[in-house]
């Protein structure tokens, strides 16, 4: 939900929801957010590797590009709206497994039809987050969102964008909440249940008592 540029890493971001339409063709309704100015700090080096080995259960740790969205920089603004409702209505979660935070991801567009680069319902596990997550929106808006970076990537990384909330505590600070979490991060796709798990909206969990 952000286009963004960093003093560390200089980059453009593209994190756009699109709101569910209930229909086939994909009609969005929101437009991009303004240019903001992201630094990344707090993020700690990635305990797990990018084996890319699928262990029994179907997991599979990897190291993407992880950026945020709050309630303040979604589209439309000032909304929890989200494009794929599986657990959630809007934006939002715990981080639990059984309550994971809603995840956008990159897609592609054609002929009025959105494919996404990992299907709604999706599940992950954000190592340094100690956060579930989920796929419930879609990140990257306009005709060709795949020319976007959120389905290109970031210097061969995948790129997901997770909600960190904010309503509650404000603009200033989601957006500092945003600044942190902001970086190379080592997931898990698939991941079981029984993780370490810190409860509660990133931005007044992850990001206030860390």
């Amino acid at each position: 939900m952000i286009y963004t540029t960093k003093s560390r890493l200089i980059l453009t971001t593209a994190a756009i929801s699109l709101s569910a339409c209930g229909s086939s063709l994909e009609t969005p309704s929101q437009t991009e957010n303004s240019v903001s100015k992201r630094v990344i700090s707090g993020i700690e080096a990635p305990q797990y590797t990018d084996s890319g080995v699928s262990s029994a259960s179907g997991e599979r740790s990897m190291t993407v590009f992880l950026t945020g969205y709050s309630y303040w920089d979604n589209t439309p603004r000032g909304s929890a709206r989200i494009a794929r409702p599986v657990v959630h209505q809007s934006a939002g979660g715990t981080g639990t497994y059984e309550d994971p935070i809603t995840l956008a991801v990159g897609h592609v567009k054609r002929g009025g039809q959105s494919t996404m680069d990992y299907p709604a319902g999706t599940r992950f596990y954000v190592q340094n987050l100690r956060k579930y997550a989920i796929v419930e929106d879609l990140c990257g808006d306009g005709d060709n969102p795949q020319d976007g970076p959120c389905h290109s990537g970031y210097q061969g990384y995948e790129w997901l964008d997770i909600y960190v909330g904010g309503r509650s505590v404000g603009e200033n600070l989601s957006n500092a909440c945003m600044n942190r979490i902001t970086g190379i991060q080592t997931v898990i796709l698939n991941p079981q249940r029984g993780y370490s798990v810190l409860p509660g909206e990133i931005s007044t969990s992850t990001c206030l008592n860390t």
